[in-house]
């Protein structure tokens, strides 16, 4: 009785994937495979709210989970202030000395100018009286330095202001913008690290399973969230060589799952480019010698939608 169990075992498998892999029509079985997207945070934290749950559909953009972001929200504000400074100290080095202390300046040249044409007006009155030996040639030499002293200090008084109105020197400008640079990229960094405690959907899709339950501690890159965009459902199936001329790139084959009502159109992208042996639960010496190639073709996303991974399906090529 055992051997006979044993040799009718034999068979349906060898008859199984006969259907599998072979039909002299064109039809094969396959089953449906889809590749998964796991949401995972690149920062470690407790999970303070699961947006989804298994089943949703969920929108490109649409909110997934958040993490404990209270460490990063101070360390952001703290980046932010640090640049706010450091900016500031760089208006204040480029916008020269503040309005009242110029004003100071402008009065004080002013004043070095007055003084500058009573002292001209005075040498030009008494080199007239000179010629005529009214006043001695020291009194003449003494007006020429009050003169010359006159005209320095307006010069100083020049180069003062215009000095005040420059702001600080070159250099110190260029450290200035190089602090602010770096302020910059730590602020950017401190956001970078709080926007990540917050993941979004990145594409169209379905929640296959959450691994989390909220207020537990998630490990820095593990997923939270397992989605299944519509696009990466595909039907994976197997044809012998003999086949395998008549499937090429970009062509179209249709599948069918049991209870459909309609045939679902699929487009093979991938050809496998190493032929492998029959499944190792196939003992026949005739089955194990035979070669296959794995097939995938991808569904479009309506399509896609009516369908499951896992799901046993016939697959003929068109």
């Amino acid at each position: 009785m055992k051997t006979f169990l044993n040799a009718l075992l034999a068979v349906l498998l060898t008859a199984l994937f006969a259907g599998c892999s072979k039909n002299s029509t064109g039809s094969f079985q396959g089953y449906i495979e889809g590749e998964y997207v796991y949401v995972a945070a690149p920062l470690a934290g407790a999970l303070t709210h699961l947006a989804v749950a298994r089943g949703d559909a969920v929108k490109a953009g649409q909110l997934l989970f958040e993490l404990e972001r209270q460490s990063e929200a101070a360390a952001l504000a703290q980046a932010e202030k640090n640049l706010a400074q450091a900016q500031a100290q760089l208006d204040d080095l480029t916008k020269g000395r503040r309005p009242t202390e110029i004003a100071s300046l402008e009065a004080q040249l002013s004043q070095a100018e007055a003084n500058l044409k009573l002292s001209a007006d005075e040498l030009a009155r008494r080199e007239r009286l000179g010629g005529d030996d009214v006043i001695s040639k020291e009194e003449l030499d003494q007006s020429h330095a009050q003169k010359d002293a006159s005209q320095a200090q307006v010069n100083q008084l020049t180069a003062d202001l215009a000095t005040a109105k420059l702001g600080g020197r070159d250099d110190a400008i260029r450290a200035a913008q190089a602090a602010v640079e770096s302020q910059q990229a730590a602020r950017d960094k401190a956001k970078w690290a709080f926007d990540q405690k917050q993941q979004f959907a990145p594409a169209n899709g379905q929640v296959h399973d959450t691994l989390y339950r909220q207020g537990e501690f998630v490990a820095a890159g593990n997923p939270v969230v397992v989605l299944l965009p519509p696009e990466n459902l595909k039907v994976r199936f197997f044809v012998p060589q003999e086949k395998l001329a008549s499937v090429k790139i970009g062509g179209s084959v249709s599948v069918s799952a049991d209870g459909a009502g309609k045939n679902y159109s699929a487009m093979v992208n991938y050809i496998s480019t190493q032929a492998e042996y029959t499944p190792p639960v196939i003992y026949s010496r005739e089955t194990r010698a035979e070669l296959v190639f794995m097939i995938e073709a991808k569904f479009s996303p309506a399509d896609a939608a009516a369908l499951r991974p896992g799901q046993p399906v016939d697959v003929e090529l068109r």
